[in-house]
């Protein structure tokens, strides 16, 4: 082999693109999987005739004959293979192609890279294919040494196990090495094969060819394959006719894609003006005064205390707005001029809004939270005329102030506006004829005047900015008409109306705010206001949301994101969620749909350019449809237009070519609904563009201007006339085979990231105006957690000034590359972050700055931005701060640098003790988190601005500890933790263990005797001692027609303590009788479950082999801490000692007492969801457990999961094998005798202790322990069809938490329902102030995440219930509010619980009867 060889191979090779077709499907997470599925199409004759003309084409145009050498001239392989890159190019936008492919003169595989542009000839394309294969031919070698030497042979890194190519393009004819083809075929999505059938002389000239095509059907559907091979003849056909057209233009579309795509030649009904939303707002206000317009919720003056609503009406409103438009008019506010509202979520923005509408100005707002430098650049931009200040918006800085003063000429100021409780507003105090007066005061009586200013389809009413790439925000220019235009559709569409309930969540200067106000207010509903604590408050947003009762909802997938997390309430009002602003994924929306199972969730894709003209893509509620979800890919498409709007995508090379299904191009939205443009008529002639598909084609009649009958009406005069305009929005998308668009990314820097849309090209306009930066170029990343960080690359400047920058903190051994860059100009970066924050908001800062030595450049001169390395976030973290911090963290400050570690997307290790949350990934949402953390971490109560003003981990620890000492006067001391650990011994792995442990098992097992059910029987009975066991003791000696016998293995170390461990152990639960003994039906041996043969000697255990009939395994140790090392023995190796007692001498049956804690993962709570609403819901009782082989987290579970897998397997073999597997055992429904070591009761006596319950509204499966018992006895004894059995035993109904929990104010215990959050926040200080609560040894558990933890499977349980049925026993049973009564009396007698106390109890404890045993006892029964 030569090295030359393998060093061009590699060289061609290196820095490979990944190609990303588009699917249909979403590709599965974790190992490729693939479904094969074959298509197979014959070229159509036009088609084989354009191949033949192609293959005689030559470039000699002279005249002259010129020979040519058939090696010279394409094969129709090239021919194929060339229109197949081009279709690649297309679909993707990629122009570096790796294919893999096959030779004519090797068995050995090639790997083809093309490069293939746009603007590149087809003919040059062609010509690209046979030199590219003639290099690769020369230099061909084995797949496995070109996998070797690339480094992609290895599996455990991410680059070592990624394919060289997902598409492959064979020669039916060529036999490449099977190996290769099966190697390559679990990474390819695609394979396309050529066929050329031999023909006699009597066909046709042209080449009759074949395709078959070979694709991953879980990615693919065949229509997707049809359009490939129809798109590859129409692309060989035009191609034929003119082999020099640019590749990047000739059209795709084939005449039945045309029908699915929308035509942009279509009326859309340009004159619809639905009218303007003032005049549609007034007309509601007077035919429903009174009703409820707007009720905005307070925050309490405590965390504690309930919120207060107040309930604004519509005509409140309206007299409140008409007084500020009547003031701003008679103040000179003109038509069309902006009017600035200085706001914040409030009913006064609402007021304000329609109040500058209604004057025919134009509103703008500006959000205080903006820095003042990015404050007058928006003043700058809109010029207003006015001002108006809401109260609570807080007071203008001064710089700001005085940029008002001195920049801009305001006519007109209302410094706070307020609209009173009583319905009454407020404009503030201002000088007015020598006094001060409320500056709405004269015009206090015109309420109820509307100003009656005549308002068109073009006038223009909102003002709203984007980014800029000039550093300079635009300012849109928003028209009525699209303030109303839609809105009816929605309403026929989604259900909505004057029912329906909305909420005001969108950010208040940005334009989706404007849906969030004027769509209620056109329907006549309702619009809900929540605090800055329910949006910023980890689940109470839900609280919020389901307590308003909300139907409808405008969110952007941030927002969303903040209202799932750590959600406790359902919200099953909840209708309509309409998404903007951001991509909106999978996660999101099963994420939401798990709280709100109603919801149809809608992504509507638009800008503010569009203003309310956006396509939609909805997804059905899980109740309507609970598997469309899972169908779609992880990014929700952008979908269609709604009434009147249309997406096109348009090819990016010629304007005139509408992109077919499957390609690449820029989406333009077309509608009478775009906005007026900008500020800017330079930007507005460059982004709406007139529609060049209709122009000077089609004409429509204008019944605005020109009325079918009658005059026009007055909003014609504010009427431009039918303007068929297109808004060019940058994105790139495709057409998905049903017509609808996804979103591809952006067709120039701009990005959005949390939903604020940033121009990367501004960024790098204010980086490049640092003096010591020379070039720079800023990406958009993802991190390791796959979220988008903003990373920019500079050069510094080679200055002396630059040396007062460079770090003289040593360079680490251990400091490689870009971490060595970053240390180094550590200083540099801080001030150009610095630099940045003046310039920028702060969304738009990049997380990371990396300085290099020079940029890597492409062959064209260009930045090869592929090439920019990209640093671990946390390791470039901390490389911008200094090695060594010389002050020692105090104890506050390390509390609270773990919990920046738990909240930052990306936090260093350790966190900086002086660097600012901002400057290391956090933003807004994460600050409101922060401060709930602190607040909960330190139980103070910590203001929610905080972080902004104190934003390193030591200013906000040094306000911390003076917080503490005002409201504790204490301060605890950080834990050393520095001491060496010892490395922990390998775990076993319980999957893996069951492979090996299944070798021990007998290759066979023989059946019971046939005799079986028709005699009394002897079971061996492990576990007696527990709770559970005591009671299956019970019921089965109680069954004398069955039951002859119980043997019952008891750990002792004599038989006389071994039975009177197993009498004191019943006698305390009240189920013992002597008459067992004296009858001889009970006996004891003495054992462990731990030993081999249970510790029983040989005589024994060949007796116990040769009587008993059944082996009912129900001893376990039951420990919720211990790992699955320290529960196998007693746990798992009993269960294959139990089996073999089974099969030794003679067979028996196999009954064995497992847990639902084998099944407690993820898996089973989204099957279980997955199969909720259907007849026979629940995880079925035959599944196969595999849903949990690797995720289950307790040690218990895992162990009950390994002895039932292994029982599964025995049953195969022959053995008679009764499962039972209950869910959480509770007291005995006669007696009430109950195991108080159990988290339920715990629960429930730390409730007590705190006085409080949390509102969680899971499921529990309690079922009373006699139940429990009847089962696994009726299991044992009863005879079964088949070998293996599994018994589900559940309540039915389920209780939840909130009804267990609540009825102990029913019973008179004093105790409040609260939300989850304030329940865990309070028992955490409980347990801090007097270190006892009965849940202190769960604390661990509880405080994680209770309403997510506690979240079980449902269970199918039609085998129990049979089981039920045929013994005459009723089917279902649930823990009931009665049966609560007598469980708590039980547990009051027992002195475990302080009797009720409380005054005024719906229910008293009941009696119990005589007799029942009062002694609090565990469930151990090992």
């Amino acid at each position: 082999m030569s090295e030359k060889r393998l060093q061009r191979v590699v060289a061609r090779l290196q820095n490979l693109p990944s190609i990303s077709l588009p699917t249909d499907y979403p590709r599965p997470s974790g190992p490729q999987k693939v479904v094969e599925a074959a298509h197979v199409a014959e070229l159509s004759d036009s088609t084989s005739r354009s191949l033949l003309k192609l293959a005689l084409y030559s470039e000699n145009d002279d005249g002259e004959e010129e020979e040519e050498s058939s090696a010279q001239r394409p094969s129709p392989f090239h021919l194929l293979l060339a229109t197949f890159s081009v279709l690649l190019h297309r679909y993707t936008g990629d122009t570096d192609l790796v294919i893999g492919s096959s030779s004519a003169s090797s068995s050995e595989p090639l790997v083809l890279r093309l490069s293939v542009d746009p603007t590149d000839p087809f003919w040059a394309v062609v010509q690209k294919v046979q030199q590219v294969e003639k290099e690769a031919e020369a230099d061909v070698l084995p797949y496995e040494t070109i996998l070797q030497a690339l480094g992609r042979d290895k599996e455990d890194h991410v680059e070592g196990s990624r394919p060289l190519f997902r598409v492959r393009f064979f020669d039916e004819t060529d036999e490449p090495k099977e190996n290769f083809i099966r190697s390559t075929s679990l990474t390819s999505d695609l394979t396309v094969f050529v066929t050329r059938p031999p023909t006699s002389s009597h066909a046709s000239i042209a080449p009759r060819i074949s395709l078959r095509i070979l694709y991953n059907s879980l990615l693919f559907t065949s229509s997707r394959i049809s359009f490939i091979v129809d798109q590859l003849s129409t692309l060989l056909r035009k191609v034929a006719s003119n082999p020099l057209s640019p590749v990047g233009c000739v059209s795709l579309l084939t005449s039945a894609q045309r029908e699915k795509l929308p035509d942009p030649t279509a009326d859309l009904h340009w004159c619809d003006f639905k009218g303007a939303i003032t005049d549609v707002f007034s007309r509601n206000a007077v035919q429903w005064p009174d009703r409820a317009c707007v009720i905005q919720s307070y925050p309490s003056a405590t965390l504690h205390a309930p919120q207060e609503k107040r309930v604004y009406t519509y005509g409140a409103i309206r007299r409140a707005s008409n007084i500020l438009a009547h003031h701003l008019l008679q103040s000179g506010i003109q038509r069309e001029e902006v009017v600035m509202v200085y706001a914040y979520r409030s009913v006064e923005l609402v007021v304000a809004v329609m109040a500058v509408l209604k004057a025919g100005a134009t509103f703008s707002v500006i959000d205080p939270a903006y820095p003042p430098s990015r404050q007058t650049i928006y003043l700058k931009v809109a010029q207003p005329r006015g001002l108006v200040v809401l109260k609570g918006a807080g007071k203008i800085s001064p710089t700001v102030r005085e940029f008002l003063s001195n920049e801009l000429q305001i006519r007109v100021e209302v410094p706070a506006l307020d609209l009173l409780p009583d319905g009454d507003i407020s404009g503030g105090l201002v000088e007015m004829d020598g006094s001060e007066q409320d500056a709405l005061a004269q015009h206090a009586h015109l309420g109820d005047t509307d100003p009656g200013i005549v308002l068109g389809p073009d006038s223009v009413g909102t003002l709203s900015f984007t980014s800029g790439s000039t550093g300079i925000p635009k300012g849109v220019k928003g028209r009525h008409y699209s303030l109303t235009h839609f809105f009816p559709w929605m309403g026929e569409r989604f259900g909505i109306g004057e029912h329906s309930k909305f909420t005001m969540l969108s950010g208040i200067a940005h334009d989706p705010i404007q849906r969030d106000m004027f769509t209620p207010l056109f329907f006549g509903a309702q619009l809900h206001v929540p605090t800055a604590d329910d949006i910023g408050t980890p689940g109470r947003l839900a609280e919020w949301m389901a307590d308003s009762e909300a139907t409808v909802t405008h969110l952007t997938p941030a927002m969303g994101q903040l209202l799932s997390a750590q959600a406790t309430r359902q919200i099953p009002s909840l209708r309509s969620a309409f998404f903007v602003g951001d991509v909106l994924t999978k996660r999101d929306c099963s994420r939401l749909q798990a709280l709100a199972k109603n919801v149809c969730i809608i992504n509507m894709y638009g800008t503010t350019e569009t203003q309310r003209a956006v396509s939609y893509f909805a997804i059905p509620s899980v109740t309507e449809d609970p598997t469309f979800l899972a169908a779609q890919k992880d990014i929700m498409p952008a979908g269609e237009g709604m009434v009147d709007v249309q997406l096109l995508v348009i090819n990016r090379n010629d304007r005139n070519v509408p992109c077919a299904i499957g390609e690449v191009g820029e989406i333009y939205v077309r509608s009478g609904g775009l906005a007026e443009g900008y500020s800017d008529p330079e930007a507005t002639a460059e982004k709406f563009v007139t529609n060049w598909f209709s122009e000077a084609k089609v004409s429509w009649q204008d019944t605005i201007a020109h009325p079918p009958s009658g005059s026009p009406g007055p909003e014609a005069a504010y009427w431009k006339g039918i303007r068929d305009r297109m808004y060019r929005s940058g994105d790139l998308g495709r057409y998905l085979p049903t017509g609808t668009v996804e979103c591809t990314g952006r067709a120039d820097d701009q990005v959005k990231i949390r939903g604020f849309r940033i121009e990367l090209g501004e960024i790098d306009t204010h980086l490049s105006q640092h003096p010591l930066v020379r070039e720079n170029v800023t990406l958009v990343r993802r991190d390791k957690d796959e979220e988008k960080i903003l990373v920019s690359y500079f050069v510094p400047l080679n200055v002396s000034a630059l040396d007062e920058f460079e770090s003289d903190i040593p360079e680490a051994e251990d400091d490689k590359g870009l971490v060595r860059g970053m240390r180094r100009y550590r200083r540099l970066i801080k001030d150009i972050r610095e630099h940045l924050k003046k310039k920028l908001p702060s969304y738009s800062v990049p997380s990371l700055f990396v300085p290099l030595q020079r940029m890597p450049l492409n062959p064209n001169g260009k930045i090869d931005k592929p090439a920019l390395p990209f640093p671990d976030t946390a390791q470039a973290a901390s490389a911008e701060r200094p090695r060594d911090e010389s002050q020692k963290a105090s104890a506050t400050e390390e509390a609270i640098r773990t919990i920046w570690a738990q909240i930052l997307p990306n936090p260093p290790s350790p966190v900086p003790l002086d660097e600012s949350f901002f400057d290391l990934g956090g933003h807004s949402i994460l600050a409101t988190r922060l401060i709930f953390e602190i607040r909960k971490a330190f139980a103070i109560e910590a203001p929610l601005g905080l972080v902004f003003d104190k934003p390193t981990v030591a200013e906000l620890a040094s306000e911390v500890d003076t917080l503490r000492n005002a409201d504790l006067g204490l301060a605890g001391k950080a834990e050393d933790t520095r001491a060496p650990k010892m490395a922990p011994k390998a775990a076993i792995v319980y999957g893996e263990d069951y492979e090996k442990l299944k070798e021990q098992l007998r290759p066979s097992y023989a059946s019971v005797p046939s005799d079986f059910g028709a005699r009394p029987l002897t079971v061996f009975l492990t576990g007696a001692t527990g709770f559970l066991g005591a009671f299956v003791l019970r019921d089965l000696l109680q069954r004398s027609e069955r039951v002859n016998k119980v043997i019952c293995l008891v750990r002792a170390s004599s038989a006389e303590k071994a039975f009177e461990r197993l009498r004191v152990s019943l006698r305390d639960r009240g189920v013992w009788d002597e008459n067992w003994l004296e009858s001889g039906r009970l006996e004891v041996v003495t054992g462990d479950l731990g030993l081999d043969r249970f510790g029983l000697d040989e005589s024994v255990w060949s007796r116990i082999a040769g009587e008993a009939d059944v082996i009912l395994h129900n001893g376990a140790l039951v420990h919720w801490v211990y790992p699955y090392d320290k529960l196998r023995s007693a746990n798992v190796i009993s269960t294959l000692t139990g089996m073999e007692l089974a099969a030794a001498q003679k067979p028996k049956a196999f009954a064995f007492v497992s847990s639902t804690s084998a099944i407690d993962t993820d898996h089973y709570v989204r099957l279980s969801d997955s199969l909720s609403g259907r007849p026979e819901a629940g995880v079925p009782e035959d599944d196969d457990l595999e849903g949990a082989r690797a995720t289950l987290k307790t040690g218990y579970g895992q162990s009950k999961w390994v002895s039932e897998k292994l029982l599964f397997e025995a049953g195969r073999r022959g053995l008679t094998c009764r499962i039972v597997r209950p869910g959480y055992v509770v007291g005995d429904s006669n007696s009430a005798v109950t195991n108080t070591d159990d988290f339920i009761w715990r629960m429930v006596k730390g409730c007590v202790q705190l006085g409080l319950i949390p509102d969680i509204n899971n499921t529990l499966n309690m079922v009373p322990v006699d139940r429990v018992a009847a089962c696994t006895a009726l299991a044992a004894v009863s005879e079964w069809d088949g070998p293996l059995s599994v018994f589900h035993v559940t309540a039915r109904p389920l209780p939840t938490f909130n009804q267990i929990l609540t009825s102990l104010s029913s019973y008179g215990y004093s105790v409040q329902q609260c939300e989850y959050l304030v329940w865990r926040r309070r028992l955490e200080q409980h347990v801090m102030e007097v270190q006892d609560n009965a849940l202190f040894p769960l604390l661990h558990f509880v405080l994680d995440d209770l309403p997510t933890s506690t979240k079980a499977p449902e269970l199918k349980d039609s085998n129990t219930r049979a089981l039920l049925t045929r013994n005459g026993q009723a089917s279902s049973m649930t823990v009931s509010e009665e049966l609560m009564g007598k469980y708590l009396a039980w547990l009051v007698g027992a002195e475990f619980l302080p009797p009720p106390t409380a005054s005024g109890a719906q229910k008293t404890l009941p009696a119990l009867a005589n007799g029942s045993a009062t002694r609090a006892i565990g469930r151990t029964g090992v």
